[in-house]
């Protein structure tokens, strides 16, 4: 199915990426790692912005790179909303063809990403007409198998992603779309609260409750350890 957005650029149902459950590791290699992924993060923004500034300027190449960018995260965000490819694709398109024709009144007062995503729940939202029960089909939920493990070990990761999306899916919608933006979409509190439309305290409130209920459902399923 192509897409509707402009010069044939086309948006496919992607698996949704997944990460094994987190193992403890050394403070200086954890300090590291941390380092340097504020740094990449810090640099993706700037490079986004610089993005948006020739596309505002109809720059038509910089518009491909942005889409190709983001186009997996609009997708995946609409559909974990809307619960159907086909609305899910459709409503990217829009978001993209928004992104082109609003680009000039991009002010930078948040992150691109999260200028993109709150474009997306909105549009989201306006398909469905009415909200509803959001599938999270998060990457602290999913496992997939990688090719360099044994069968077994992959096996274990699928079984233990299993776990993890069934008792995510017993939380409430509110907290599971928290939880979906801070862990997988790696927002802040701050851009969290931009994006669905409330106050940073609430974003705080949502998480620590939804962490609390996630923590005592998987202590219950023999999972000890699932959120850093």
């Amino acid at each position: 199915m192509r897409s509707k957005f402009a010069n044939g650029l086309a948006l496919r149902a992607h698996p949704i990426a997944a990460i094994e459950v987190p193992t403890p590791t050394r403070p200086h290699a954890d300090a590291k790692m941390t380092a340097a992924a504020r740094y990449g993060k810090a640099a993706q923004a700037r490079a986004d912005a610089a993005l948006v500034g020739r596309v505002a300027r109809r720059d038509k190449e910089a518009m491909r790179e942005l889409y190709a960018r983001h186009r997996l995260k609009v997708f995946r965000f609409a559909l974990r909303i809307l619960r159907d490819p086909t609305m899910a694709e459709d409503v990217s398109s829009e978001v993209f063809l928004d992104v082109w024709r609003r680009a000039e009144g991009f002010e930078g007062r948040s992150s691109v990403s999260t200028w993109i995503l709150g474009i997306t729940r909105i549009k989201a939202f306006s398909a469905l007409r009415a909200p509803v029960d959001q599938e999270l089909n998060d990457k602290i939920a999913d496992a997939i198998e990688d090719p360099g493990q044994d069968p077994a070990a992959g096996l274990q990761r699928k079984e233990m992603g299993a776990i993890i999306r069934q008792c995510l899916s017993k939380l409430s919608a509110e907290h599971r779309e928290i939880i979906d933006l801070v862990y997988y979409h790696e927002k802040s509190i701050a851009e969290a609260a931009a994006i669905v439309g409330i106050p940073g305290n609430t974003v705080k409130t949502r998480m620590f409750c939804a962490r609390k209920r996630l923590a005592r459902l998987l202590k219950a399923a023999g999972v000890r350890r699932a959120l850093a």
